[in-house]
């Protein structure tokens, strides 16, 4: 059995690879990287774990998966005792054994990790979760009901993740969801090749077996306000995210073939822009694209205008790589696919012809100087140093900002200077029983830090209704 292995057999085993798709191959599709781990290898790396009292990647866990018990079900070849488990700690197992950033949380704080390679966490999750959705029966709702109904503003990971455990504790949950598909940024931010939508489907339908019901097209700001939902539930939790994109504020940025990040990718993955000609939704493709920015939403960006043609895909970023808040594995599979990263460039302009297209982009060579209030080296314009690169796409992911459609329709609710709803440290904001987290609160931030404060807001909620 695995827990009779002695903490030296443990530090013996090499940490596993994962296999991929080519990379010559999967640059002319849209099917997943990341091919999953095989039973065997999968139990090899759970046998990896050292199983600390101390527990520290719980601790680095935002939602806290008790990552040791799980891991120790999965060593002994119990993968239906880890998914009783995992799917307890986590509402969208499948969703974050794949996008979220384990290398800076859980694996960062393994003491494997100290003197080599962590556990593999992340795709020890994934394999669970994905044998879980292929061996189990999908979950059932409590027995016990308390009464007591929640509404949920956006189906994106925060409010699924407060949804699933909402239904968990007896409430009637209702979703109220903008757009004609559930799944938030889960759907039309990230592509089908690190995220398949049939992978959010199977996590939705989960949490429709216990209970939860979504409601699409709903707008709440415009079709509905936050005062009227409130008159007809017992709480709410705001999740709608902050999908307003920002922009560079350079000339040339309404020639056609400049988009966001947000339009691009929705236009994408939630309107099947990558069909081609099967497509109805039309978007701009080019020989040439350049992707404005250093972080996920960026990587996604430029690797999706790969594979619908670009060559050169090229990656412009102010800082260097040091700087970049991407994920590793992100970046790395973007080399292998021929991505072209140019760093310390800022843009200046976009140029365009007389036709109002896109034709390049004129940018300035940057060194970096002191430290920002970010902690970052501020990058420094190098005086001279202005040189073009012809572009037939643009694309700008440099950050997202507060969408306030719902908080001007409802001045009840404080905000921050940037539009970002406040709360107390449990998530209530400025009306009592109203509730918010994710992006709306956070400002741009990960999956998993929504699901995180999606749990602590159903927690919060939980006790709110009860004193209620």
């Amino acid at each position: 059995m695995s827990n009779d292995l002695s903490p030296k057999e443990r530090l013996a085993i090499e940490r596993t690879k994962m296999p991929e798709q080519p990379a010559n191959e999967r640059v002319t599709n849209f099917k997943e990287v990341n091919l999953g781990l095989a039973e065997e290898a999968a139990i090899r790396e759970a046998r990896r774990c050292l199983m600390c009292k101390k527990r520290p990647c719980v601790d680095g866990c935002p939602v806290a998966v008790r990552i040791p018990e799980f891991l120790a079900r999965v060593a002994e070849g119990d993968f239906a005792g880890g998914a009783a488990i995992l799917l307890v700690d986590n509402a969208l197992p499948c969703t974050t054994g794949r996008v979220c950033p384990q290398e800076v949380q859980c694996e960062k704080t393994c003491v494997r990790g100290a003197k080599g390679d962590p556990v593999a966490v992340g795709w020890l999750e994934r394999f669970v979760a994905d044998w879980a959705a292929e061996h189990m029966e999908p979950p059932k709702p409590p027995a016990e009901r308390t009464g007591k109904n929640v509404c949920v503003v956006g189906s994106g990971p925060g409010g699924l993740t407060a949804a699933g455990e909402l239904a968990r504790m007896g409430h009637d949950v209702t979703i109220f969801e903008a757009l004609h598909a559930s799944g938030g940024v889960l759907r039309y931010g990230i592509p089908e090749f690190r995220l398949p939508k049939k992978i959010v489907d199977r996590e939705v339908a989960n949490l429709e077996a216990l209970g939860v019901k979504i409601e699409y097209n709903v707008i709440v700001g415009k079709t509905i306000t936050v005062s009227q939902i409130m008159e007809e539930f017992d709480a709410c939790f705001i999740a709608n995210g902050a999908g307003l994109p920002m922009f560079l504020n350079i000339p040339g940025e309404n020639f056609k073939g400049v988009y966001s990040a947000n339009e691009y990718l929705t236009r994408v993955n939630l309107m099947g822009a990558w069909k081609g000609e099967n497509s109805r939704t039309p978007i701009a493709r080019g020989a040439a694209a350049v992707v404005f920015g250093g972080g996920n939403t960026a990587m996604d960006a430029v690797r999706t205008a790969r594979r619908l043609g670009s060559d050169p895909a090229v990656l412009a970023y102010r800082r260097s790589r040091a700087e970049m808040p991407a994920r590793v594995e992100e970046i790395h599979h973007a080399e292998e696919e021929g991505v072209r990263f140019d760093f310390l460039v800022a843009p200046l302009e976009i140029l365009g012809g007389l036709d109002g297209w896109v034709r390049g982009v004129r940018l300035q060579r940057m060194e970096l100087g002191e430290p920002d209030a970010s902690g970052r080296r501020r990058p420094v314009p190098i005086e001279g140093s202005e040189f073009e690169l012809p572009a037939d796409i643009v694309v700008v992911a440099i950050g997202i900002n507060a969408n306030p459609v719902l908080t001007k329709a409802c001045p009840e609710l404080k905000v921050n200077k940037w539009g970002n709803i406040l709360v107390d440290e449990n998530g209530q904001t400025s009306i009592p029983g109203v509730f918010a987290g994710g992006d709306i609160v956070r400002g741009g931030a990960t999956v998993i830090l929504a699901m995180g404060d999606g749990k602590t807001a159903a927690k919060s909620i939980d006790a709110y209704l009860k004193n209620k």
